[in-house]
C-alpha cells in the first residue's frame, strides 16, 4: 500500500468530521463562528502563517474560496451534499 495513499485515505473522516461540526457552528452564530473566521482584532504573528480550517476545508470540498464555503453552510442541505461528495471523492 502506498503510504501517500495512506495518509490521505486516514485524513479523509477527519475532514469529514471538521466539515460537519463546521456547519454546525457557522450556524450558530457566536464566538466560535468568529474564532473559526479569524474575525477578530489584533496582529498576526511574523514569519510564515499557520494555515486556517477554512482554507484547508475549501479546497477538500472544491470550492475554491472560503466565502463561497461560508455561503454553502447556510443551506444545511447544500453543505451535507458537498460533504458527501467530497468524501466519495476521497480527496
Amino acid at each position: 500500500m502506498d503510504s501517500e495513499f495512506a495518509l490521505r485515505s486516514a485524513g479523509t473522516p477527519l475532514l469529514k468530521r471538521q466539515a460537519t461540526f463546521l456547519g454546525h457552528v457557522m450556524r450558530r452564530g457566536k464566538l466560535e463562528h468568529s474564532v473559526i473566521t479569524g474575525k477578530f482584532e489584533g496582529k498576526r504573528s511574523r514569519g510564515r502563517q499557520r494555515e486556517k480550517i477554512m482554507d484547508g476545508l475549501a479546497t477538500w470540498l472544491g470550492t475554491g474560496k472560503v466565502l463561497d464555503t461560508l455561503a454553502a453552510v447556510k443551506d444545511r442541505d447544500l453543505w451535507r451534499d458537498m460533504i458527501a461528495n467530497a468524501y466519495k471523492q476521497g480527496t
